[in-house]
């Protein structure tokens, strides 16, 4: 082989070796990968999850009114579900106070006063008003959400049923128990709350007599 065709075959592999990487520096200029902020893998999550997130430290509003979520509440099934909070509470009438301060004839009782002195937070303080029902619905949804800066880290009760079957047992933790709200009076017939007899003059339908 002489010089001239050795030239031609050093010649023909520096042009393959210039155009590949020629190629490699363009498809690297077009194709650049992304380097992420932080090591790690992206996962995807729904929307409505992620504005359950945002939304974990705001008040959580009931989905119905207490007045009637009551006409089907019942004081024994919310007993049970007290049970949990008997850590923190005492119900009964001369209970003493725990880490939560003592229940009885607590609605429609001042918020943030006595209590046989219990210490209250100086936001349930400043939040003042009375415990009636519809307060005792919203603070037992989300407790930290309602009152921020209270001293109570309960979760709270998210079942709608669950909540009125607790504040049907309260109600009935006093000598005076405060009067339902009107919807709560005029219960269906199942929604009978803590065993209370229907009113003296409320019409009772009669059995058919055989014929």
């Amino acid at each position: 082989m002489n010089s001239f065709e050795l030239n031609k075959v050093l010649g023909a592999i520096l042009g393959c070796c210039l155009i590949t990487l020629a190629l490699n520096i363009a498809a690297g200029a077009i194709f650049a990968p992304q380097k992420p902020a932080k090591p790690g893998y992206a996962v995807a999550v729904k929307e409505e999850q992620q504005n359950a997130g945002s939304k974990g430290g705001e008040a959580q509003k009931p989905s119905e009114p207490i007045e009637a979520l009551l006409a089907n509440a019942s004081a024994d099934r919310g007993k049970q579900v007290a049970r949990q909070c008997q850590a923190c509470h005492t119900f009964e009438k001369g209970g003493p106070n725990r880490v939560g301060p003592n229940l009885w004839n607590i609605v429609g009782s001042p918020r943030g006063e006595d209590r046989g002195g219990f210490a209250f937070s100086d936001a349930m303080k400043k939040k003042g008003g009375k415990w009636t029902y519809d307060e005792l619905n919203k603070f037992l949804t989300h407790p930290q959400g309602y009152i921020p800066g209270t001293k109570m880290t309960f979760a709270g009760l998210t079942r709608d049923s669950q909540r009125a079957d607790v504040i049907a047992f309260l109600r009935t933790q006093s000598d005076n128990p405060l009067p339902l709200p009107k919807a709560a009076e005029n219960k269906p017939a199942g929604g009978n709350q803590g065993g209370q007899a229907p009113a003296s003059g409320a019409p009772q339908q009669q059995a058919p007599k055989a014929k």
